[in-house]
């Protein structure tokens, strides 16, 4: 007998690829920044989905890690640029 249901990482593809879709109905201007969320929920399929048992709540985790740390890193540019 087969798998009767759909393991975290399955999920996450599906919410990915639905995201894809939801990304090419943007407008144009909007459609990469979509692209990108598609790439950032896909980002941590191995070390973050392990503890979630909702694909959604795995996939928004990943986005959200990677959005903090590219908030991180624009302020630390800034702090630089300020530094003497």
């Amino acid at each position: 007998m087969g798998r009767t249901f759909e393991s975290i990482r399955q999920g996450v593809k599906s919410i990915s690829d639905r995201w894809t879709r939801s990304a090419r109905a943007l407008k144009k201007e909007d459609q990469p920044y979509g692209e990108e969320l598609v790439e950032l929920a896909r980002k941590h399929s191995s070390e973050a989905f392990i503890a979630c048992d909702d694909p959604l709540e795995a996939a928004t985790f990943s986005v959200q890690v990677e959005i903090l740390k590219r908030l991180d890193k624009l302020e630390s540019d800034q702090r630089d640029d300020v530094d003497p």
